[in-house]
């Protein structure tokens, strides 16, 4: 099918004065090169700090790369003027790690929704109608458009940022941690619910994690960040089956309960229907790990029934 995004050495330097007046330097991303198929999802795993989230806004051109370049689907996003940028940016959106200080509290989930519609010219009946779409397909009820980020739950409120994700129709989704500010149970719900909407809107996606079963579950390509770099990628399987680096040996023998080899299967090439099935035995990887078998969409009663905070 070919590449959608490709990373060609990518470099991100953070400056900063010292007190001694001295201009330092530090080198969050170091020459890191990838690229992530048509309707693939390539899983980015590593301990936090490592550069992962830099890397994303790097590549999204939030925070542009010192060297290096970005070209998604043929277009080299570093050539773009900042107008042109801007309507680029529809094709591609990011979902954060925090869903509270991702919503604005002061802001109705509807308005939330409403910003990037506005600035496309979207009429109000337009966008209620596409707001109710994607409210329901993230299993939150459209009634509830009318509401302030505090009325909700976590999970909630980071099916509702999914949801503002999809309001540009994008081709391209960041998903940096969504679900670790999540409880265990909820979690469960909010991947499986991104791997339906990925099966149903084709869409490509760039999965970061600190979770490597997680990645592992959700991926089909993994790379392995260490300081900065890409110290190793390789198909899901094949990393799990036999890592060459030892850093990623290391990061696998820290997985509780695992020993020898890990049987893993991609949850990302399968049906709903498949992972279903495939779920528990996923789970199996290690304790506590949080792809379980239960449905994703309204089906969520932890979520759906949690008390509002």
């Amino acid at each position: 099918m070919g590449p959608l995004i490709q990373c060609h050495g990518i470099v991100k330097i953070h400056r900063s004065g010292g007190l001694d007046g001295a201009n330092r330097g530090f080198k969050a991303v170091d020459d890191v090169s990838f690229s992530i198929e048509k309707k693939g999802n390539f899983g980015i795993v590593g301990e936090s700090g490592c550069g992962k989230t830099t890397l994303a806004r790097a590549m999204l051109y939030l925070d542009p790369p010192t060297s290096g370049g970005v070209v998604f689907d043929g277009v080299d996003l570093g050539s773009l003027k900042p107008r042109q940028l801007r309507a680029f940016r529809r094709r591609m959106q990011i979902v954060f790690q925090d869903p509270h200080s991702s919503l604005d509290p002061r802001m109705t989930i509807y308005d939330s929704l409403s910003e990037g519609l506005i600035n496309i010219g979207m009429d109000r009946a337009d966008r209620t109608k596409k707001i109710g779409r994607l409210l329901d397909l993230v299993g939150i009820s459209g009634a509830l458009s009318s509401r302030f980020p505090h009325e909700f739950s976590t999970g909630q409120r980071q099916r509702i940022v999914i949801a503002r994700a999809l309001t540009m129709d994008p081709e391209f989704l960041v998903l940096d941690e969504p679900v670790s500010n999540l409880d265990v149970s909820i979690q469960a719900q909010v991947i499986n619910l991104l791997l339906d909407i990925k099966e149903e809107l084709g869409l490509t996606y760039l999965f970061i994690s600190h979770d490597i079963n997680l990645v592992a579950y959700m991926c089909d390509i993994v790379a392995v960040m260490y300081k900065g770099k890409i110290v190793e990628q390789a198909p899901t399987e094949e990393l799990f089956a036999n890592p060459r680096n030892e850093y990623t040996r290391t990061l696998l023998a820290s997985v509780p309960g695992r020993s020898g080899q890990i049987d893993v299967s991609s949850a990302a090439t399968l049906s709903s229907a498949d992972r279903e099935k495939t779920a528990p035995a996923v789970q199996g990887l290690s304790k506590g790990h949080v792809v379980s078998d239960i449905t994703s969409r309204t089906g969520d009663k932890p979520d759906l029934t949690e008390g509002t905070r």
